[in-house]
């Protein structure tokens, strides 16, 4: 079973295409378990199978290091589109990818014949809570939850929460995200009540009101290089509570990302690089 290694900004994924390559569904999750482990697999993020698709141009399956079915990522689209394009699969440099979270639109960025990054139409963020979903005790489900104080261990915190086909809780902080002890309370917020799914959650701090400093812990994943989905959700928080303009360059451990959250569509838009690490084989699975 061949497959290839990519990164969007240290987010990395392997990538196996099901037209060549045949994996049962029933086989996935574990595959994706023992491929992602660093000292005995190939060491990832997660496991994403590139299928053919009907009504798109293909259809990017992602799963996370623990098994767990993702909706939609950020850093892994754009590599998927790098994948196919680079792989002769299409020679088209606008693609339709089918996600767990509905069809993203993205547009390469391609040099001497290989695709270098890409801009992700990333959708409209979603901000109704029981949508995302959030569930506080004497809330409006109905509504958004934007700069809500929250306990955590003694601590207070105030969080704005946002779906980009992944629920996303926002904290914004005045000092360097470095301070953050990411390793406690990411799997605090994770498995908290609040979120009957679960959560990513982006610490943030404002650098300007274009650029913003972010770490992320994903769920399924802990602590990523970069969420592409985490990125989007932050810049929607940030807007939503008057702390940057609308196109903001976000700063994560692995690189930087370009948001933009387009006021005349909704639509919140991501560019980004997509790299190789590297090609292949597996011999026993």
């Amino acid at each position: 079973m061949k497959f290839t290694k990519m990164h969007g900004c240290g987010n990395d994924y392997i990538y196996i295409y099901t037209g060549t390559e045949r994996v049962l569904d029933e086989d996935k999750p574990d595959l994706a378990v023992r491929l992602s482990d660093r000292h005995k697999g190939i060491g990832s993020d997660g496991l994403i199978f590139i299928n053919p698709a009907d009504g798109a141009d293909f259809e990017m399956e992602m799963y996370n290091s623990d098994g767990s079915r993702g909706a939609m990522c950020g850093n892994g689209i754009r590599c998927v589109g790098k994948y196919v394009y680079d792989h002769g699969l299409t020679d088209k440099t606008t693609l339709d990818i089918l996600t767990g979270s509905g069809i993203k639109k993205l547009d390469l960025q391609v040099k001497d014949g290989i695709a270098t990054g890409a801009t992700v139409n990333m959708g409209k963020p979603v901000l109704e809570a029981s949508k995302i979903p959030v569930v506080m005790n004497g809330r409006d489900v109905s509504q958004p939850v934007i700069s809500i104080p929250i306990d955590m261990e003694n601590c207070g915190y105030n969080i704005t929460c946002v779906s980009m086909g992944n629920p996303h809780c926002v904290i914004f902080v005045d000092n360097s995200v470095e301070n953050v002890d990411l390793s406690t309370l990411g799997p605090m917020f994770e498995h908290h009540v609040i979120f009957p799914d679960r959560v990513n959650t982006e610490f943030n701090n404002i650098l300007d009101r274009s650029h913003i400093a972010m770490r992320v812990w994903e769920r399924g994943a802990g602590e990523t290089l970069a969420c592409g989905t985490g990125a989007c959700a932050s810049v929607v928080a940030a807007v939503l509570n008057d702390l940057t303009e609308r196109r903001v360059k976000v700063s994560l451990l692995g690189g930087d990302l370009d948001i933009y959250w387009d006021e005349a569509d909704d639509s919140v838009y991501m560019t980004g690089p997509a790299e190789t690490s590297f090609e292949g084989e597996l011999y026993s699975v």
